[in-house]
C-alpha cells in the first residue's frame, strides 16, 4: 500500500474534522479499501495510488471550503464524495448545467441531480413509455412531473394527466366526505407540491380549471383515449395487472407515459399481484419502452433517508 500525508495548515481541527473526527470517519467509510486517520494537523492515507488521489482531491476541496466558510460539516463531506463518484462515471451520464429542465417558481433551476435521474430524463426524451421504479425520495415522481411541465411549456403536448390508484396505505378512505377524487386528493399532495414548485399559483389554477393539467384517480381513466398528453401514473405498485393494462392502453397519438412506483411498498391485499411488477416482467425487451431503477444513491432528501433505505434493504435480505 502507498502512504500519503496531507497537511492541514491553518485550520481549526474541531471545525474541520468534526466532533470526535466524524468527518474523517465519514470519508473513510466511502473508501473501505483504504486507511484514513488524522494525527495532529495531518491526515494520513494508506491505499492504492488511484484511491489516494481521489481522497486527496476530496480533502483539498474540503480545505478550500473551510477557508471560505470556516467550518466543514458531514453534508459537505458527503457532497464531495458524491461528486467524486460521479466524476468516475462515463461523461455522458454526468448531470451538467445544460441539463436544466426548467426554472421553478422561485427561480431555482430544476434538473436531474443524480446519474439515474439523468437516465430517467434521457429515457423519457427517447421513448413514449417509461417505467421508473425505486424507493421514496429518489426523485422519480418529481423529475417526471418536471418533464411533463417542460413538455407543456414547450408545446410538445396539450395537457398533463397525473393519476394514481385509490389504494389505501393502511388508511381508510371510506369515512372521508366527497366523491372518489375528493377522497384521494390528500394522497396526491406530493404531486400538487411538485407542481407548485414549477408553476406560479395563478397559472396552475388556470391550467387546472381548464383541465390542461388534470389530477385524478386511476379509475377515471377507464374508457378514455389520451391524445397529445403527458400521462404520469404514480404509486403504480398499487395497481392490479388489469388496472395497469387498462392504463397502458389509454395512450393515444403524440402522447408520452411515465409509470413510477416502489415495488417494496405494495399496499395491495397479500393475494393480489402488483401491476407494476407484472408490467415490467412482461414488457421488458419491447422496443420503444424504457426502464430505469433508482436506488438509495439517488435519494435527494435528508441524508438519513439514504441510510434508512439501506438499513431496511439489509434487514429484508437478512
Amino acid at each position: 500500500m502507498t502512504e500519503k500525508i496531507i497537511e492541514l495548515d491553518i485550520v481549526s481541527l474541531v471545525d474541520f474534522l468534526g466532533e470526535e473526527n466524524r468527518n474523517i470517519y465519514t470519508l473513510a467509510s466511502a473508501f473501505p479499501k483504504s486507511r484514513i486517520v488524522s494525527r495532529g494537523d495531518q491526515i494520513i492515507v494508506k491505499g492504492t495510488p488511484s484511491e489516494i488521489q481521489q481522497i486527496e482531491e476530496i480533502v483539498q476541496s474540503l480545505i478550500r471550503h473551510y477557508h471560505e466558510y470556516g467550518r466543514v460539516t458531514q453534508d459537505n463531506v458527503l457532497s464531495r464524495i458524491g461528486k467524486e463518484e460521479e466524476a468516475m462515471l462515463p461523461e455522458p451520464l454526468i448531470p451538467q448545467h445544460e441539463d436544466i429542465l426548467l426554472y421553478g417558481t422561485k427561480g431555482v433551476p430544476i434538473k436531474p441531480k443524480t446519474v439515474n435521474q439523468l437516465k430517467l430524463v434521457q429515457l423519457v426524451e427517447d421513448n413514449d413509455l417509461v417505467f421508473a421504479s425505486g424507493p421514496a425520495g429518489t426523485g422519480k415522481t418529481f423529475i417526471s412531473v418536471a418533464m411533463a411541465v417542460k413538455a407543456l411549456k414547450e408545446k410538445h403536448i396539450k395537457k398533463i394527466i397525473i393519476t394514481r390508484p385509490a389504494v389505501e396505505a393502511g388508511e381508510n378512505l371510506g369515512f372521508l366526505p366527497g366523491d372518489l377524487k375528493e377522497k384521494i386528493d390528500p394522497y396526491l399532495r406530493p404531486i400538487y407540491d411538485a407542481l407548485n414548485d414549477m408553476i406560479p399559483f395563478e397559472k396552475l389554477r388556470y391550467y387546472m380549471e381548464r383541465e390542461i393539467i388534470e389530477i385524478a384517480p386511476l379509475a377515471y381513466m377507464r374508457g378514455r383515449t389520451l391524445n397529445h398528453a403527458f400521462i404520469l401514473l404514480d404509486e403504480a405498485q398499487n395497481t392490479t395487472p388489469m388496472q395497469m393494462k387498462m392504463f397502458l392502453t389509454r395512450m393515444g397519438p403524440e402522447s408520452k407515459m411515465v409509470v413510477t412506483g416502489d415495488a417494496s411498498q405494495i399496499d395491495l391485499p397479500h393475494n393480489q399481484k402488483s401491476g407494476l411488477k407484472e408490467a415490467i416482467r412482461i414488457l421488458t425487451g419491447v422496443r420503444g419502452i424504457g426502464f430505469v431503477e433508482l436506488n438509495e444513491k439517488d435519494v435527494v432528501r435528508h441524508k438519513l433517508v439514504r441510510d434508512i433505505i439501506e438499513a431496511y434493504e439489509k434487514s429484508s435480505h437478512g
